[in-house]
């Protein structure tokens, strides 16, 4: 570990530049060009890579997954709604079937 001024430092990319920052994560210090701000922290590049750089690939993991779910479910209910529509017709009476019922003229037995 160094002891001396930030001022006195030169970047670990640049040799020949004067460092303005020090990662947090490798404690390493950097120049102007080589570090990046991220949540309120300065970080050099390849601490920033690290850090952004697994949650967008478990993301892209997650989404395939995700959509099958979806695709699955939309499935299920398509499925569901069919089976319980024909469940619904076969329950209903053989005249409606048949088409008797509307040829009964049941308005009438009603007098």
């Amino acid at each position: 570990m160094s002891t001396l001024p930030l001022t006195s430092e030169r970047c670990h990319n640049h040799a020949t530049r004067e460092a303005v920052a020090k990662c947090p994560d490798c404690r390493n210090f950097f120049c102007r060009e080589c570090i990046a701000e991220h949540e309120e922290q300065v970080l050099c590049a390849a601490c920033l890579k690290k850090r952004v750089g697994k949650p967008a690939a478990t993301k892209r993991m997650r989404l395939p997954l995700w959509r099958t779910v979806q695709f699955g479910a939309a499935i299920f209910v398509l499925w569901a709604s069919f089976f319980y529509l024909g469940r619904f017709l076969l329950s209903l009476s053989p005249a409606v079937h048949e088409g008797t019922l509307w040829a009964e003229r049941w308005w009438d037995s009603m007098d």
